[in-house]
């Protein structure tokens, strides 16, 4: 929705730090030209459509369930708008309120893995938008960047789930899935390279 919202389907996307491929694929599905980058994972279901952020401009670029990861998360994102040329960044982490850190009984801290090493209040998220000179937008879990007007209304039913699902329909029904012509697409890609060998 937000992706619609913004740019109506148009451009080209990179989900950064993109794991297994999942969300690529999916977004690819739906319609949206969507690419993979994640130097830490291997490209299991959007194989033919990975991307370094310097490969060329992106009109967005997205980054779920990352910034929990990063020991230098403010490098991490300005570096992907550097690279990439992108004046949107989407990110998700689980935020906390007040002024002290959550007690240990936080289930997002998940001790048990020790992968979340780093944690956000709004007001990290916002001082990360000065330096990067974008607006934030943010609400639930879901955080914004961008230079575009984003109305906090309609920001907010955009990431309310059960809104979300029924103003996907929209997008939905505006845009061509990808999955015939990506399937052709690499079709020609292996009898390519099989005819070269």
């Amino acid at each position: 929705c937000l992706l619609w919202h913004l740019f109506h389907g148009t451009g080209r996307y990179l989900d950064a730090a993109g794991g297994v491929g999942l969300f690529t694929r999916l977004m690819r599905d739906m319609g949206f030209d969507y690419y993979w980058w994640d130097p830490n994972a291997h490209n299991v279901l959007a194989r033919g459509f990975e991307s370094l952020p310097q490969s060329g401009s992106f009109v967005a670029v997205t980054a779920f369930e990352v910034l929990e990861h990063l020991t230098d998360p403010v490098k991490f994102l300005m570096d992907l708008r550097l690279h990439t040329g992108c004046n949107t960044l989407i990110a998700s982490t689980e935020l906390y309120g007040g002024e002290a850190a959550p007690g240990t009984d936080w289930w997002y801290y998940a001790f048990d893995t020790g992968q979340h090493v780093s944690f956000y209040q709004r007001r990290t998220l916002e001082l990360i938008g000065r330096k990067l000179q974008l607006t934030l937008s943010s609400h639930r879990n879901i955080h914004v960047w961008t230079d575009r007007q984003l109305p906090n209304l309609w920001f907010r039913i955009m990431t309310q789930p059960r809104h979300a699902a029924r103003l996907a329909r929209w997008p939905r029904s505006r845009m061509q899935s990808r999955v015939t012509s990506d399937s052709e697409l690499l079709a020609r890609a292996a009898v390519n390279t099989g005819s070269s060998s």
